[in-house]
């Protein structure tokens, strides 16, 4: 039987999550999820209607989420780390259920220690001994090595990588294509820009880009 799943946000990302929960049910015997919708505060016309040619409904906005039926899950579907945080603050005093989602084309370590509500795309590759927070979002095509620590909130976006040993701290950005390399601390709130190649740690609440990032 499918577990019924709403995305938060009706935006390009939320859509994209919607895209793994398929992923998810076609390459299953049985569906495990059923998505029963998006739920969005102010969606724009634009995005309602990408929304209806999944076939899928706005529900309304997150205030619904109080009144979800029994045993619902919820994915955040927010690319912004630190919106992702502020509306995954405000659902925290709702006790919901937030669903761990992987893509069938990423990779995960089989000793991975993930908290809920994690999202990996497709083409991701998480190796061994590496420990997520809650609501991270692992994009398309990342890599994450060894033994790296990530706080709640983080976001890696397509084609980063992650070296071995590297802590990232609550709502750090990793930007496309940048690269982190081994042993480096990313404080909490950092943007890294696409690009860009981080040699040494980077305090938290910092902007760097470019080679090497500054």
């Amino acid at each position: 039987m499918s577990t019924d799943i709403v995305i938060v946000g009706c935006g390009g990302h939320g859509r994209e999550v919607a895209g793994i929960v398929r992923a998810i049910n076609d390459s299953a015997h049985e569906p495990p999820w059923r998505l029963a919708g998006f739920v969005d505060d102010n969606p724009s016309e634009l995005n309602r209607k990408r929304v209806a040619a999944l076939g899928a409904a706005h529900l309304g906005p997150l205030a619904i989420l109080a009144h979800l039926p029994e045993g619902t899950h919820v994915a955040l579907g927010i690319g912004d780390p630190r919106v992702r945080r502020t509306v995954g603050d405000r659902l925290d005093v709702l006790g919901l259920t937030f669903a761990r989602l992987v893509h069938p084309d990423a990779t995960v370590g089989d000793d991975l220690v993930a908290a809920e509500g994690l999202v990996v795309f497709a083409g991701a590759r998480v190796t061994t001994s590496v420990s997520v927070g809650r609501h991270v979002h692992i994009n398309q095509n990342c890599t994450l090595a060894h033994d790296c620590v990530v706080g709640d909130y983080v976001s890696l976006h397509p084609l980063a990588a992650v070296s071995g040993d590297c802590r990232l701290d609550v709502a750090a950005l990793v930007g496309a294509a940048a690269v982190v390399l081994p042993g480096l601390h990313i404080g909490a709130a950092t943007t890294v820009g696409a690009g860009a190649c981080v040699t040494r740690d980077v305090p938290a609440g910092t902007t760097v880009k470019g080679v090497p990032a500054r």
